[in-house]
């Protein structure tokens, strides 16, 4: 299954592995996507996140490698951002809606090494109508927090995502 061939069965499938019914169990979620370039197994070049619902949230362990270096020995802090996304993607499993980024805000305390577990948490904060708040942290193995997060998103339709297929952009 591959998204970047627009083609209908394909947005059919991912809209609905993305708007079935919110997880009432912890434990591991699905990917987004098998091409997610955030937790999908088939995007080479993507973090291949692995992400668990929680009682209050959902987490992930990750470690950050050498494809994602910024400066030597430290992660590029867009690919800490992009992580913080794609786990703020996983809490819409959580609300049981279809959501965007609308934005988002990384704080960095510390730097993300590479080679390193970091432990990323997230939680809805609130809900204001189409509007979800939520809120992040990646903290290292002795629980010191390296990086916090919030972002918004915003409830959208099924037609804010058919907007990418082929067949609509023509």
């Amino acid at each position: 299954m591959r998204l970047d061939g627009g083609t209908a069965s394909t947005l059919d499938a991912w809209i609905r592995s993305m708007s079935r019914p919110a997880p009432t169990a912890v434990g591991r979620l699905p990917s987004h996507s098998p091409t997610c370039a955030g937790c999908g197994k088939e995007n080479p070049a993507g973090l291949a996140l692995e992400v668990d619902a929680t009682e209050h949230g959902v987490s992930a362990v990750h470690r950050f490698d050498h494809r994602q270096e910024g400066a030597p020995g430290i992660t590029h802090g867009g690919l800490v951002a992009a992580a913080f996304d794609d786990l703020f993607g996983f809490l819409l499993y959580r609300v049981g809606e279809l959501a965007v980024t609308r934005s988002l805000t990384v704080e960095y305390l510390r730097p993300v090494l590479l080679g390193v577990d970091y432990e990323f948490t997230a939680h809805v904060r609130d809900r204001a109508g189409r509007r979800l708040h939520v809120n992040a942290a990646a903290a290292d193995a002795g629980g010191r927090q390296v990086a916090t997060a919030h972002a918004t998103f915003v409830i959208v339709d099924v037609e804010h995502f058919e907007q990418g297929s082929p067949a609509k952009r023509s």
